[in-house]
């Protein structure tokens, strides 16, 4: 096959990927936003595909570069033929994730493609690897933690803080009003100015999460083209972004409907801690030319915030004069948002939300084990692929 129409085919993958970004992301990172009915799932979308180009437009390239560039000694071995060989395995591991309904990590996943490419050949740079790996294991500890002293020390009252119902009514209280020349804001009539502000405050976030989905997942859909230097980096960025927008406007909109994985599945209040710690050790990675593993870190990030909610104890006066209780944190901060406990004493034991309510270790558990072994899956088999099967002449 000539070369042009192998760049053809591995472009064609390389949007396919894209495509696939823009709607496994857009829930993740806008889903508190419209679930809340705080805006429309059009906004969330156009939202999201202009703060990831400008991720993967600012911070982006150092990822890129990492993957095209770093993790392998000589970069002859991205040839078009490899290339759509890599980008498939990625993108069908996204595509086996979604079907079993654990998200995969896109970044593990490219990551064990390219390095399955350079072991074959014999061209990995093992210290580059090495860097990576360790900040695979660093990082969703330090999201853990961080979210764990956040829900035992700190939760409620964020949670007292933030306080948002959301739109009682059937229209967004947030939404763009396109009736005169130039488009305006328009604010929902059941939403007081505390709610408005905390509704500005969760698509903050949401952009926050669009922003650091580009620093880093932009290179899964384009590193190996950009690695043949056949292509430029703006070119390819550009064409990713678009990609991603268009999975932001059509398949991302199931996602969105269901809110039913990752962090989009718990309270307003949780989905914010969560999404701000991911984010910002994701952009921090990012910037130091890390490709970060958005889902594991979020993944980490609920656990630990779970886990510092269900564990967190408070020392009370008893009834009787010298008695002491302690009594789980559950009993005092109610699960849904605006809902008021009941007093110390009155509780029913049915209303008190136990342990296991916060934190499901054998959940935890499947979805870890899900997002680490489709990575291996793509790693293996493109390992041995390239190494085993002749047309790729390695």
């Amino acid at each position: 096959m000539n070369a042009e129409p192998l760049l053809i085919v591995g472009i064609l993958t390389a949007i396919f990927v894209g495509y696939n970004i823009g709607g496994s992301t857009t829930g993740p990172a806008f889903g508190p936003a419209v679930g809340a009915n705080v805006i429309t799932k059009v906004m969330a979308a156009g939202l999201m595909s202009i703060f990831f180009f400008i991720g993967a437009y600012t911070i982006g390239p150092q990822v890129v570069t990492t993957l095209g560039e770093e993790l392998v000694t000589d970069t002859s071995i991205f040839t078009l033929r490899s290339n759509v060989a890599v980008l498939f395995f990625i993108g069908g591991a996204l595509f086996v994730g979604n079907y079993a309904g654990v998200p995969a990590s896109t970044s593990m996943t490219a990551v064990g493609a390219i390095a399955a490419l350079g072991l074959a050949t014999g061209e990995l740079d093992w210290s580059v690897l090495g860097e990576i790996v360790v900040w695979w294991i660093v990082a969703p500890i330090i999201g853990f933690w961080v979210a764990g002293v956040v829900g035992r020390y700190f939760y409620p009252r964020i949670n007292a803080w933030v306080a948002i119902e959301g739109s009682k009514g059937g229209e967004p209280m947030i939404s763009v009003d396109r009736s005169s020349a130039v488009p305006r804001l328009q604010f929902g009539a059941d939403g007081d100015r505390r709610e408005i502000t905390g509704a500005f405050v969760v698509i903050g976030i949401g952009c926050l999460m669009g922003f650091s989905s580009g620093t880093s997942n932009i290179a899964n859909a384009i590193a190996p083209i950009y690695g043949t230097g056949d292509v430029d980096m703006v070119p390819l960025i550009l064409i990713g972004s678009a990609a991603v927008a268009v999975g932001c406007f059509t398949i991302a909109r199931r996602t969105l409907d269901t809110l039913g994985n990752d962090i989009t599945n718990l309270p307003l209040t949780a989905a914010i801690v969560v999404a701000v710690i991911s984010s910002t050790i994701v952009v921090g990675l990012s910037a130091i030319g890390i490709p970060a593993s958005f889902v594991v870190i979020a993944t980490m990030s609920i656990v630990g915030l779970g886990w510092g909610r269900a564990t967190r104890t408070t020392t009370l006066s008893g009834v009787r004069a010298g008695e002491e209780t302690r009594v789980s944190v559950g009993a005092l901060t109610a699960e849904q948002e605006g809902e008021q406990s009941p007093d110390i004493g009155e509780e029913e034991p049915e209303d008190i939300p136990k342990a296991s309510d916060l934190f499901d270790p054998s959940t935890t558990a499947r979805v870890i084990l899900m997002q680490n072994v489709v990575p291996i899956i793509s790693t293996v088999g493109a390992f041995i692929t390239f190494r085993f099967v002749p047309i790729f002449g390695f």
